[in-house]
């Protein structure tokens, strides 16, 4: 079993077990070699958000929202409210004359909206009976507003006094919310990306007014974000990644992500290949590169170069559900670490791989099927798994990362697991038992 833990995949059946990723015993790149099972959901946890240095917080299906101590593992409180389960969470700095606290917000299926004191668990303020659950939540920490999504869009000050909304004609509702330049913030909501705009006129009422829809992607839009001041970036159910210029809201680049085995375009869209194939799940960025969650595999592109720059086209066993940086996490329970390398000489060939199927340019919903771009392999890289942290037997919803002093992961079997530095967890073991003798007046050894 403690293999298992540690990352051996023995304990999995052959059918669980990957036919083209194995890493071993052995993983000197890999510094989460420690690692602390934390229990208090009864439910999936499907948030995590970071607090400070050493706290984040916990929700999930079980309306709980719990604080930990990622240093020590410790739960530091129990948020109780919520009758039914979160659907969004987020932290917001609530500012005064003198000092500025951050606080929690939660927003759940039993149409109600919360701000915690994570220092003391109180619930400062609530809003309950809303028209509809909320689905996203979205901070303006320059305005001291923030933004909640659904069916409908509220902006809300400190004090959760509501100062304006606007309805929601989508189906879906708003699924992402993020923040652009110049008081304007991004909505997706089904196939479309509505951009609005915040104003104070000289009444002093504040005002959101919609500004522009976006309309070119053609299916349901599944992530969205900010790339750096100037970008932003959307992906779709059927692999488009669009992006776009965050002043004017133009497209900077389109690319459509299709698998090419030995099927026609047309086949795949008609339902030959399942369609979370290549659906994105997730996007993230660090202003340079983009890292896409598609199907079971990993995308990365380069923003400077409009190119795709590395590629997995099997990263897990079933769908990755997250990333941050170079590490993804998967419905098949596994949280792996990677790193882009050059390819091998014998490299497998474009036609046959993640990206036999390019297309580049604005794209239109009436337009026909995109055009076949052969990838342009001489610049191509492939990413290498450097770590593989085997401990959920559920699907691996989301994760945060504490840099070097670990890694926390949640699941749906209702655990989360805090992944520490092996060397600097020993190192402060034995600087506490030196400390102890020290302070026993025992022999110190040098």
């Amino acid at each position: 079993m403690l293999r298992w833990i540690l990352g051996s995949r023995e304990a999995q059946s052959a059918l669980e077990k990957s036919s083209v990723l194995c890493i071993g015993e052995e993983q000197p790149q890999n510094c989460f070699t420690e690692l602390q099972v934390l229990k208090g959901h009864f439910d999936i946890v499907r948030f995590l958000v970071q607090i400070d240095d050493f706290r984040c917080a916990s929700a999930g299906d079980d309306g709980l929202v719990l604080v930990w101590n990622t240093e020590t593992g410790e739960k530091l409180l129990e948020l109780r409210g919520h009758s039914q389960q979160i659907t969004a969470i987020t932290t917001f700095k609530c500012r005064n004359a003198l000092t500025t606290q951050t606080m929690l917000i939660t927003a759940s299926s039993d149409r109600s909206l919360s701000l915690w004191d994570p220092d003391t668990g109180n619930r400062v303020q609530t809003i309950a009976d809303l028209h509809s659950s909320v689905k996203c939540l979205l901070v303006l920490e320059r305005l001291c507003l923030w933004l909640s999504g659904g069916e409908e869009l509220c902006v809300w000050n400190q004090d959760f006094q509501l100062q304006c909304h606007q309805p929601n004609p989508s189906d879906t509702g708003i699924i992402a919310l993020i923040e652009l330049p110049k008081n304007c913030v991004a909505a997706a909501m089904d196939k479309e990306i509505v951009i609005y705009r915040l104003t104070v006129p000289a009444d002093s009422v504040l005002c959101l007014t919609e500004m522009q829809r976006l309309s070119d992607h053609r299916d349901q839009i599944r992530a969205l974000i900010n790339v750096n001041d100037n970008m932003f970036a959307s992906g779709s159910h059927v692999g488009e990644l669009i992006l776009w210029d965050a002043i004017d809201w133009n497209i900077l680049a389109y690319e459509h992500i299709l698998w090419e085995e030995s099927q026609s375009a047309s086949e795949i869209r008609m339902g030959s290949s399942k369609p979370s194939e290549m659906s994105i799940q997730h996007l993230c960025s660090n202003g340079k590169l983009i890292l896409a969650a598609v199907g079971s595999g990993l995308y990365v592109y380069s923003v400077l170069t409009k190119t795709v720059l590395a590629y997995r086209k099997v990263a897990h066993d079933s769908n990755v559900l997250h990333t941050i940086e170079l590490i993804s996490c998967s419905e098949d329970g596994s949280v792996r670490m990677w790193e882009i390398q050059d390819l091998p000489l014998a490299a497998e060939p474009a036609s046959a791989g993640f990206f036999g199927m390019l297309t580049f340019g604005r794209s239109s919903k009436h337009s026909g099927p995109p055009s076949k771009k052969v990838l342009d392999v001489s610049n191509l890289k492939m990413l290498e798994l450097i770590g593989d942290l085997i401990g959920h037997s559920g699907a691996v919803q989301m994760f945060v990362s504490f840099k070097e002093n670990g890694l926390v992961t949640c699941s749906t079997d209702h655990l989360l697991i805090l992944w520490k530095n092996g060397e600097r967890q020993s190192h402060l073991r034995s600087l506490k038992l030196f400390q102890k003798l020290e302070e026993n007046g025992g022999p110190v050894f040098s």
